[in-house]
């Protein structure tokens, strides 16, 4: 018991609280006994709006020692309830301090988590938040910077580096998506071994995750899916591989932008199909598709092999365990 009070009374508002409550009881039981009102209960009124300082002025005390309740509770009374109000203003700034600074544990759930921060990473919220899906859904940044990186009303900011305390305070065991971005200050080797080491600390905390992970020599792709990622970005083959294909067709990476961008044009979609569409060859779904969502379906992931396969062959047949790639203005929603 006594330990408990001592816990209490180290709380600063719950003192300040108590103290508010103490002249108010103080005020009101001293009028009442000087004044002799006929109801305690106005006394304790006239109390209230004494140290709240919006004297109605339907009580006022007369005798002398009614006056001299009269300034305690204003003197005090005032003086500690404005003490309680700048208390609680004060604690509500330090924890937007904290959160700023990335030092709050959060408690999002089905979030995305970002490992790491740089231009790449400002584009990577950017395009998250233009995806009418994922619009809200919360994105935790976990990045060994000074403060948090940008103002987005559910964007989270964990500082340091990628370890099991870090991962903890990011909710990770309750996150769908982690994306591990590689480190610009460091070299080629450097940065992908660190992006290795991440994913296998991260695979360890979290088996169901999935992890999307860049980096920079494709010789340490096999590193990275050993490690546990789900999807690997080769950041110099991709870029190298749109510059061969606009030094062939020019002007068609104009179009993998589009694709690829959340913000404007058609995007690339990944969809189950319905039941309906199931046991049907490809031909015959993609007529259907294109005339009743306007979408046009260029892969199909298989469920069971997890192979994507592009422009599949006409007589196909969709299997529930499918996943159509398609093109669309806006995600399709199959009735």
């Amino acid at each position: 018991m006594v330990n408990v009070f001592f816990r209490v009374s180290r709380n600063k508002i719950v003192r300040l609280f108590c103290l508010t409550i103490i002249t108010l009881f103080i005020g009101g039981l001293g009028l009442h006994f000087f004044e002799k009102t006929p109801r305690i209960l106005d006394a304790f009124w006239w109390s209230f709006v004494t140290i709240t300082t919006v004297g109605y002025g339907d009580i006022a005390p007369s005798t002398i020692g009614g006056r001299i309740i009269g300034v305690v509770v204003m003197v005090f009374g005032i003086g500690i309830l404005g003490m309680f109000t700048a208390t609680i203003a004060s604690a509500f700034v330090d924890t937007k301090l904290k959160e700023g600074k990335g030092v709050n544990n959060v408690k999002v759930k089905d979030h995305f988590i970002i490992c790491g921060w740089s231009y790449k990473a400002k584009e990577i919220v950017t395009e998250l938040r233009a995806d009418k899906k994922v619009k809200n859904r919360p994105i935790v940044i976990v990045a060994d910077i000074p403060e948090k990186p940008i103002e987005d009303e559910n964007t989270f900011f964990i500082h340091g580096e990628v370890d099991v305390d870090i991962l903890k305070k990011a909710n990770l065991k309750e996150a769908s998506v982690v994306m591990i971005l590689t480190d610009e200050d460091l070299d080629s080797y450097s940065r992908d071994a660190k992006v290795v080491l991440n994913t296998l600390t991260i695979r360890k905390l979290n088996p169901n995750v999935y992890i999307c992970v860049e980096i920079s020599d494709s010789r340490n792709m096999q590193h990275g899916k050993l490690a546990g990622a789900d999807e690997i970005i080769v950041i110099g083959e991709l870029s190298g591989n749109l510059l061969v294909q606009a030094a062939l067709d020019h002007g068609i990476t104009k179009i993998i932008t589009e694709l690829v961008s959340n913000r404007y044009g058609n995007e690339l979609y990944k969809v189950k199909p319905p039941a309906n569409l199931v046991g049907m060859q490809f031909i015959d779904v993609l007529k259907l598709i294109k005339e009743k969502h306007n979408a046009i379906i260029v892969a199909i992931e298989s469920g069971e092999e997890n192979n994507l396969a592009a422009n599949p062959p006409m007589k196909y047949t969709i299997q529930s365990e499918d996943y159509l790639v398609l093109i669309a203005q806006e995600r399709p929603h199959f009735g």
